[in-house]
């Protein structure tokens, strides 16, 4: 590595943290540290939201999966629309008006709070694989350019992160995020030039030779059949739309940045602007992916068959060879900006729920303990905004850590992507059904709710250990885990508070 490249790479990686640390101050509360004092601008929200959806999954799996197979995946980005609408429309002025920073208070008001402490869970877990998933991509560049240990990568990464997570809270998070947004954008677009340009007959030969694939069309997004044992377009669109709708409507991600805003307004700005511009963002770290297809396939440089074999390596492989110096540490920083804004949103998001969820009604009794010390005594008030203060970033601490743990896991994971997504839907649980029973206008019965429940995790692990463990019968693709699932809770939920409605009319 140049030192140029090291240069650049590290002055923006420390920048990044000493920016985040920046937002320390002494006497905030844990309401600021995991709202943001409701101040931020709604476009640098926008920005926020589109930085955790780039994630290093995004910049290094998305080539990856272009590079080896096509764009069935893209399909997943088409689906955002449908999402941002409803949560514009709908989602943020509910969590607004709703007066709690966690997304599944709503839950325990209408089933109790197991429904509270099943989705919080569920969540956390989904986080922490996602942590892991994004510090394993964030330790692969730094591999191929430097041999650096991934191990070591990872450990360090982790404590970078946390470190200015813990200190600048909520709002550290999301001002970082809208820096490292407009830096990996820019990063992309200046790669995806190179490649382009740099082929032997122009630009448009990496559409042909791409277009040419002897595996087929480099461009496809997928069959349109109705198998539902592949990732056809359709298994893909509505796994998208299942996925995001959770997203938008019941991740506390999203929800934070809801509260964070400045105005209502603003808030319904945010949800639209960072969405959207996921889709065409997505659609360029695609077309790098066929470019280098195209890029290795003319004969401009040779790929090593071991890189070959592992296409999330590829494009980090270029970065390391194909770029100039200079670039090629912006690259680098880039990777680690889209990693570093998405982790330090899972941080600051799951302690928030271990506050909200778990500390807050099972050992502090907060509603009533404040309220009775803010008329009381004003100095045991303070005490206990330091406790919940100094809880809230224990917990940053606690969940970094797990997400480290859980990346040195995935190292022997042949495609990131695929890991993700499957564990994403086995993880999230079917929260989003229990979501869309609370909304609807008829009362459902808790009972129901709770039956539906069980029925859709079981319906969960059948989809995902079926293939795993070779179970007879049909065997569905994983992708349709959190379709199915939230369906059978909806349904379930639904339909078993019409029979015990009946029963009770007799």
């Amino acid at each position: 590595m140049h030192l140029i490249d090291f240069i650049v790479f590290i002055v923006f990686t420390l920048g990044v943290v000493v920016f985040g640390c920046s937002f320390f101050r002494k006497g905030s509360s844990a309401d600021e540290f995991t709202s943001a004092g409701h101040s931020i601008p709604g476009w640098v929200v926008g920005m926020s939201i589109f930085a955790t959806y780039v994630s290093s999954i995004s910049y290094i799996g998305y080539p990856g999966k272009a590079f080896a197979a096509d764009w069935n995946a893209f399909v997943f980005s088409l689906s955002i629309p449908i999402a941002s609408y409803f949560a514009a429309k709908y989602f943020v002025p509910f969590y607004r008006h709703s007066g709690s920073v966690s997304a599944y208070t709503f839950l325990e008001e209408k089933f109790g709070a197991w429904a509270r402490l099943y989705a919080s869970a569920c969540y956390l877990l989904t986080q922490i694989a996602r942590m892991g998933s994004i510090l394993y991509l964030l330790a692969v560049p730094m591999y191929i350019l430097m041999g650096w240990d991934m191990h070591t990568v990872i450990i360090l990464t982790s404590i970078g992160i946390i470190i200015y997570s813990m200190m600048g809270g909520l709002k550290a998070v999301i001002w970082a995020d809208a820096i490292q947004g407009l830096i990996l954008i820019g990063g992309a677009v200046l790669c995806l030039a190179i490649l382009m340009f740099s082929m032997p007959e122009g630009p448009m030969q990496t559409f042909e030779l791409a277009a040419q694939s002897p595996m087929g069309n480099k461009f496809s997004l997928g069959a349109f059949t109705s198998d539902l044992t592949t990732s056809t377009f359709w298994i893909c669109l509505i796994y998208g739309i299942f996925i995001n709708l959770q997203n938008y409507g019941i991740d506390q991600n999203y929800v934070q940045r809801y509260h964070a805003a400045k105005t209502d307004k603003d808030a319904k700005f945010s949800a639209l602007f960072g969405g959207y511009l996921f889709i065409p963002v997505s659609a360029l770290f695609f077309l790098i992916g066929s470019a280098l297809y195209s890029y290795y396939e003319a004969g401009v440089a040779p790929l090593p068959a071991d890189i070959q074999a592992k296409p999330d390596y590829v494009f980090p492989y270029f970065i390391v060879n194909g770029l100039p110096v200079g670039l090629r540490g912006l690259l680098i920083a880039s990777i680690f900006a889209a990693g570093m804004s998405t982790v330090s949103t899972s941080v600051t998001s799951a302690a928030t729920i271990i506050l909200t969820d778990y500390v807050r009604p099972f050992f502090l009794k907060a509603r009533n303990v404040a309220d009775r010390l803010r008329h009381h005594d004003p100095h045991d008030h303070h005490k206990h905004q330091k406790l919940e203060l100094a809880i809230v970033r224990l917990s940053s601490f606690g969940v970094g850590i797990l997400g480290a743990c859980v990346a040195i896991a995935m190292l022997s994971v042949e495609s990131i992507i695929d890991a993700w997504w499957t564990l994403s839907s086995i993880f999230s649980g079917g929260m989003l059904g229990l979501f869309l029973l609370g909304c609807i206008p008829q009362k459902i019965n808790r009972w129901a709710a709770l039956a539906g429940c069980i029925a859709g995790v079981l319906v969960i692990g059948w989809i995902s250990m079926a293939s795993l463990w070779d179970l007879p019968g049909i065997h569905l693709h994983p992708y349709l885990a959190i379709v199915l699932g939230t369906t059978v809770i909806f349904l379930t939920g639904f339909l078993a508070t019409l029979i015990i409605r009946n029963a009770g009319t007799r």
